[in-house]
């Protein structure tokens, strides 16, 4: 399966998705904490990026009230499913691929389990910087386990429950294997904290996420430099 197939794929696996994160110890809370790493203030535009059925917009919304929340995914299974929850009347969801997104500027972004899966990461992430303010923040929330031969094995330990249960749950095996495959052909911490700044981001850290998948999900920051970079 390659990059441009996962949109759809999600469309077919949208149903059972929540009840598949849901059996993951801390994934919400992991979620939230990595959201905080934002430093929201009420009345900030954020953009949700990649959102799926919505849990990263649920973390947004428990982080700050009163956030203006564009959440936006390329797969309009996932969507729907977004869309059945109760949410703010501030919080509007978006079906666009996350390069295509044209919704003005914003004074944040958050993006989860999202980079792994963009055919041109580079190109993507330029395209993100363009639509923060100067100086509004980035946050990352995603798998990395390249830096670490425990953290692969761990990842790899883990998906021998997540691609059978996924399967079970949708029967489709070929997004669990692939999620599997992903991460271990994606960047290492330090190799995405070079890819942020290298298009254009500064002041960048990360950290892994405590708990069940230490050092598997880290949360990624950084923010637009202070002054328009011209184009």
């Amino acid at each position: 399966m390659n990059k441009l197939e996962v949109p759809g794929k999600f469309d077919r696996a949208a149903r059972g998705y929540d009840l598949l994160v849901g059996l993951n110890p801390g994934y919400h809370q992991a979620l939230r904490r990595s959201a905080r790493e934002l430093g929201l203030l009420p009345g900030m535009r954020v953009l949700d990026l990649g959102c799926g059925t919505g849990a990263s917009t649920a973390a947004l919304v428990a982080a700050v009230r009163g956030l203006e929340i564009v959440a936006v995914d390329a797969s309009e299974g996932m969507l729907a499913r977004a869309r059945l929850k109760r949410w703010p009347p501030n919080v509007r969801f978006v079906h666009s691929r996350a390069e295509d997104v044209d919704e003005g500027r914003f004074d944040a972004v958050f993006a989860a389990y999202l980079v792994r899966n963009l055919p041109d990461p580079d190109a993507t992430l330029r395209h993100v910087r363009e639509l923060l303010k100067p100086g509004a923040p980035l946050v990352l929330h995603e798998y990395s386990v390249r830096d670490s031969w425990l953290s692969t094995a761990l990842w790899t330990l883990l998906c021998g429950v997540i691609v059978p249960v996924g399967w079970l749950v949708t029967g489709d095996r070929s997004l669990y294997t692939y999620l599997w495959r992903s991460v271990l052909d994606f960047d290492g911490a330090g190799a995405l904290r070079d890819r942020l700044r290298r298009n254009g981001f500064v002041g960048v850290r990360s950290a892994p996420v405590p708990g069940l998948q230490l050092g598997v999900v880290h949360t990624f920051a950084g923010h637009a430099p202070e002054q328009e970079q011209p184009r």
